[in-house]
């Protein structure tokens, strides 16, 4: 199993890669996730990529970025971008959102154009080796399972994956481990995080958790939330090359992700040995 940290926890920090870096080595991560805004803002010439990475003992498992699928005269340069992030941080994975709204919201023609631009964007990756990931998350085309499931076959494209966020496919109405039995061939990463409370959601969305001034109430470490992670994670456990990146956005950034990196490598451990004990 593979646990990684995301960058993005530390968007309001004045924390450099370098100390991220060897505090994830020295507290049970294999993995750093980069957030598309600080790779695009790390100097190649620093000489920071895979290669540098790997001194500690850790490897990217996706660039996590923002591709303006709604803007086709943009996406092919951004796209180009992105690339070059996955290349220096040797990693398969792209991000991105299928925006800008919900499955709901969305009128048959703009998703259409959509799924025409994310097409485009999946050939362009896949003559580099890439995959391109989409995140289950409200407000965009993969804020339902069904809605998703429809995404995956509309493009049909052997490079589009999806990043699993467990806690938005439950705020969708889904249940997070059926919704994985379905999507389980092309899940390439996991997201996790929680809330207190179904009725705190809201607190995710992204004019607030994006704000440097904006609320974080309701935000708890990963075991203490409403969700309940445990059915999930005794499904993972039949998938040892799985990844997981702990999405944290609340306060005592360094406390939490360590407690939480050890409760799952316990939990994960625990499930693992049931596993092979009912087998």
């Amino acid at each position: 199993m593979n646990i990684s940290l995301c960058t993005i926890t530390f968007r309001h920090h004045l924390v450099s890669l370098e100390q991220i870096a060897d505090w994830a080595s020295r507290n049970g991560f294999q993995g750093i996730e980069i957030w598309g805004a600080h790779a695009r803002h790390i100097p190649f010439a620093t000489g920071h990529d895979a290669r540098w990475l790997a001194g500690f003992g850790l490897q990217v498992p996706m660039v996590s970025d923002y591709l303006p699928l709604h803007k086709p005269e943009a996406l092919e340069d951004k796209t180009v971008a992105a690339l070059n992030q996955a290349r220096r941080w040797d990693t398969t994975n792209i991000r991105t959102f299928v925006g800008p709204s919900g499955s709901a919201d969305m009128a048959e023609p703009d998703r259409k154009n959509i799924t025409s631009a994310l097409r485009a964007a999946c050939e362009q990756v896949a003559e580099h080796g890439r995959s391109l990931l989409v995140e289950t998350h409200p407000g965009t085309l993969a804020d339902t399972l069904a809605s998703t499931v429809r995404l995956l076959d509309e493009v049909d494209h052997p490079a589009l994956g999806i990043n699993f966020d467990a806690l938005h496919v439950w705020e969708g109405g889904d249940d997070p481990c059926a919704a994985r039995q379905v999507l389980q061939p092309k899940i390439r990463n996991y997201h996790f995080k929680n809330i207190s409370a179904r009725s705190a959601l809201p607190v995710f969305a992204p004019n607030n958790i994006y704000d440097a001034a904006g609320s974080r109430d309701g935000i708890v470490p990963v075991f203490e939330g409403e969700m309940d992670y445990t059915p999930l994670l005794q499904d993972l456990a039949e998938e040892p090359d799985a990844r997981i990146s702990l999405e944290w956005f609340g306060d005592n950034v360094f406390d939490t992700l360590k407690r939480d990196c050890a409760a799952l490598h316990k939990m994960l451990g625990d499930a693992k040995t049931s596993l092979q004990h009912a087998s």
